[in-house]
């Protein structure tokens, strides 16, 4: 089968349906996705208008005015004035036998000149049933096609791909976002955001579909903020200073926050960051939660979601085992200064040669890549045998530790002096051994809202009858 066919296939059965009639309205890279209904055939049946408003003011016209044409706000207006003009419209004669929608998306594609990020956002508003209320899909869609052409094409299918699956497989939000790229690749088109609400998605939390798109490798990040709405990571980066913590989170333990903030108040001195908003980030990895199996526990992420987000915290999911790849994938998000937050024990794993094997030039190569652009490791002490071990006393293999003197020289490592004391005999492994038993004493080594929400929900075996 051709690349094309199962698409065109896809379309023709949206055609023939005669459930479905409305509106496909599409600003900034052609009319990629309606050009699938009419190559189809049949597509009297589904497209009520077709249209496209490229200049700004008949843009502002139709839609009202916007600071940014290629944005969630764009978007959001496009869809619901078309989905309402098709209700006012069309309601009254054919309301009771047809579930109207509206598709609309707003992309710059690649432009003559070049070197434009090219990125779109992509929606769809529909009724399941006719006179019911409606539901809504949005994704936030990278093109990653070198030319503008084939980049037109990839959006077209992911149009389609995204109108087939909010028509047919809205009860199945899991199997709904795998469809998403049939018929393409990652390496064509990357999808970071997928929002689902309305009456069909009631029961869909928003973080595990941001979970599911990098798990299945649509994007290699997703971000969802404290208040469990789920992020545009590039939108929510740029220009930003960023200080960012990896780590398991099972539970947050005081140690997590007091890492943060030490390190928070050392970079806030960077005359680099004085002039920037510093964003907070708490980072899980994919190997992190897959914990040397192949299938996430959904229930734990949450869990741990849940107390991230009880700490007002931003969580980035990522799928970037090496923090070479995270440090490239911030940096080409924002320009401002970015530093990574981790203690002893994760500075002196990055100094096992063994975890850089993948890069050619091994140890030195991810190095280079992971401190370019005088990024920063803000390094937290540890205790070991009673004794504090710090940047400055820990010790690494003797072949290695020129390249870590030189490092530290070079303002690379940033000692937090400023820890509390107390907390670094606290581990989450030992505090979630003691959260299912008698032994109360766990509880202080969580923040109170941690503590608080643990009990409230029974997480990690916790038993609230106690």
């Amino acid at each position: 089968m051709e690349a094309g066919a199962d698409t065109l296939q896809k379309a023709l059965q949206i055609n023939l349906d005669p459930r479905w009639y409305g509106t496909i309205a599409e600003i900034g890279a052609g009319q990629e996705v309606a050009r699938w209904f009419f190559r189809a055939g049949g597509a009297a049946g589904t497209v009520a208008k077709s249209m496209s408003a490229y200049d700004m003011a008949v843009s502002d016209a139709v839609y009202g005015k916007a600071d940014r044409y290629v944005s969630k706000g764009r978007l959001q207006a496009m869809l619901d004035h078309e989905f309402q003009l098709n209700l006012e419209r069309l309601g009254d004669e054919r309301g009771d036998e047809t579930a109207f929608f509206a598709f609309a998306d707003t992309v710059v594609a690649r432009s003559y000149r070049g070197g434009n990020e090219c990125h779109g956002w992509m929606g769809v508003k529909f009724q399941s049933h006719p006179r019911d209320q409606p539901s809504q899909i949005v994704l936030h869609v990278r093109m990653l096609d070198a030319e503008a052409a084939p980049q037109q094409e990839a959006l077209g299918v992911v149009g389609v791909n995204l109108l087939h699956a909010a028509f047919f497989q809205h009860h199945e939000p899991d199997r709904l976002v795998d469809s998403l790229l049939d018929r393409l690749t990652t390496g064509r088109v990357e999808i970071d955001l997928i929002e689902m609400k309305g009456i069909e998605f009631r029961a869909v939390d928003n973080r595990l579909m941001a979970l599911k798109l990098v798990q299945v490798g649509l994007s290699g990040a997703a971000m969802f903020g404290p208040d469990r709405e789920v992020l545009q990571p590039s939108e929510v980066l740029r220009k930003k200073a960023i200080l960012v913590e990896r780590g398991s989170f099972r539970p947050p333990t005081v140690v997590n926050i007091d890492m943060l903030e030490a390190a928070r108040a050392k970079f806030e001195t960077d005359p680099a960051v004085a002039q920037r908003e510093v964003l907070l980030l708490t980072e899980l990895t994919m190997a992190n939660l897959r914990a040397g199996g192949d299938v996430v526990d959904r229930r734990d992420f949450l869990a741990r979601a849940d107390l991230l987000a009880a700490c007002g915290m931003t969580v980035l999911i990522s799928d970037f085992l090496a923090y070479h790849r995270l440090a490239a994938y911030l940096a080409w998000r924002t320009d401002g200064r970015i530093g990574m937050v981790m203690g002893v024990p994760s500075l002196i794993d990055l100094f096992d040669e063994a975890t850089h094997a993948e890069l050619p030039g091994g140890i030195l190569e991810s190095f280079g890549r992971l401190l370019k652009n005088d990024l920063r490791l803000f390094v937290y002490p540890m205790l070991r045998d009673d004794r504090v071990v710090t940047v400055d006393t820990v010790a690494v293999a003797e072949e290695l530790q020129p390249l870590y003197d030189y490092l530290a020289r070079r303002g690379s490592f940033v000692g937090l002096d400023n820890y509390k004391p107390d907390y670094l005999s606290i581990l989450s492994r030992d505090v979630l051994k003691r959260i299912p038993t008698d032994d109360a004493t766990w509880e202080s080594m969580v923040p109170s809202e941690v503590c608080e929400l643990i009990k409230k929900r029974g997480f990690f075996g916790y038993h609230r009858g106690r």
